[in-house]
């Protein structure tokens, strides 16, 4: 008896602890450009929260959003990511991009690293520059 109340208040300590850890965290901000013009009505932004740890692989993308541009400057964006898949020691970065109609417009040229341990200054502001 005394190890089935034992089993049973491990099991509801294990299950208490493991429910205070956060499933989704989220990073906000803004997307601008220093150019006055207008973005058409087709225009996307996407936004990306990638792990860019590994040199000679491709980026893994933690988290992204895409969709139609409302409004003028700055854009904002909120990535929803899974905190789980962050790791110690790797190096994420966001990063942005304007298109119309299948055209690349603007897009980030400068890296923007993020830490992802709650110290990044939110909103994060990211620079997109025109594509020539």
């Amino acid at each position: 008896m005394k190890k089935l109340v034992l089993l049973l208040c491990s099991s509801l300590l294990a299950a208490c602890s493991s429910s205070s850890l956060p499933s989704k965290a989220s990073l906000d901000g803004e997307v601008f450009y220093l150019q006055r013009i207008a973005l058409p009505p087709t225009a996307t932004l996407n936004v990306s929260l990638q792990d860019v740890s590994l040199m000679d692989a491709p980026a893994v993308t933690l988290a992204s959003q895409n969709g139609p541009i409302n409004g003028s400057v700055p854009l904002p964006f909120h990535l929803s990511y899974d905190p789980a898949q962050v790791k110690p020691g790797h190096r994420y970065a966001v990063s942005a991009r304007i298109e119309a109609d299948g055209k690349l417009l603007f897009i980030n040229t400068e890296h923007h690293g993020v830490q992802l341990d709650g110290s990044d200054p939110q909103p994060v502001r990211i620079k997109v520059d025109a594509v020539r």
